[in-house]
């Protein structure tokens, strides 16, 4: 916890998320990030308040620079210099909207925002996976004999066959999926451009038993499932691919790696065929 002076710094009436820079700043991320950002958010108020405050409740423009300084310092404490590096960009960023809004001046801004850049380490982060380790993930979806495991070994499938970043694969719909083709759709993807991906024959059968067990209702291709297996026939969400991928990753004994290492093992699945993966 960081010892802030006796200064208020909790907002003592609630501003309109029109007027409140951290509702302004996660207002301007897409979907797929917004969800990781305002946890962060909400982590580093409750660390300036010993747990008092989030994200919408901090009075940011009551904050000064020993305040920010001192926060910097206890991230590195505790994450990778990677995370820190990311919670203080958006912590700059919630800076950047008060100046805009005029809570805070551009002198102010400048003060709160001058701190040492984060270094990180030059060793890739991330990896491949390998073909045991993918195996042992399907393994641990087709042993479990609920419609989760139907479900997961398909999202997997998808994320190792074709390299779709999460936020892609959830909104992909069922008219996206082209079965004579194996042939997946991605509307507005990276860039704002429409591509087609298409499903290696291994992946086809996974993707398959999903869809026997989902049937053939207009909607999402991979859907929410409620704890008495009811599926719902909406959109999941990026931080769901994320939860569920640790999940299969800690059944298969597998050491932590992200939904975008799947499209790392991918890349280098390209790389090693001699395809130039920036075209």
């Amino acid at each position: 916890m960081l010892d802030l002076d006796d200064r208020q710094v909790a907002l003592t009436a609630p501003l309109p998320l029109t007027r409140h820079p951290a509702s302004v700043y996660l207002r301007s991320l897409g979907v797929g990030s917004r969800p990781t950002m305002e946890q962060s958010l909400n982590e580093i108020a409750a660390l300036l308040t010993n747990g008092n405050c989030d994200a919408m409740t901090l009075n940011w423009a009551a904050l000064e620079y020993q305040h920010v300084s001192s926060l910097q310092a206890a991230l590195l404490e505790r994450y990778a210099p990677a995370t820190a590096k990311k919670m203080m960009c958006a912590v700059r960023r919630v800076f950047q909207e008060a100046r805009k809004l005029g809570f805070i001046s551009g002198d102010t801004y400048q003060n709160l925002t001058d701190l040492p850049p984060i270094r990180e380490s030059n060793k890739l982060r991330g990896r491949a996976l390998s073909l045991t380790e993918i195996s042992a993930l399907i393994k641990a979806c087709t042993g479990d004999p609920t419609v989760q495991g139907v479900r997961d070994a398909a999202l997997i499938a998808i994320l190792r066959g074709t390299g779709l970043r999460r936020a892609e694969v959830v909104k992909l719909e069922m008219k996206d999926y082209q079965p004579r083709t194996f042939g997946l759709t991605v509307r507005s993807g990276k860039g704002g451009k429409d591509r087609t991906v298409y499903l290696p024959q291994g992946a086809v059968c996974y993707l398959k038993s999903w869809l026997k067990a989902r049937g053939s209702l207009s909607g999402a291709l991979l859907c929410p499932i409620k704890k008495g297996g009811e599926i719902e026939y909406r959109v999941m969400t990026p931080q769901a691919v994320l939860l569920i991928v640790r999940k299969r990753a800690m059944e298969a004994g597998i050491s932590s790696f992200s939904p975008h290492d799947f499209r790392r093992t991918f890349c280098s699945d390209l790389l090693d065929a001699g395809v130039d993966i920036v075209t």
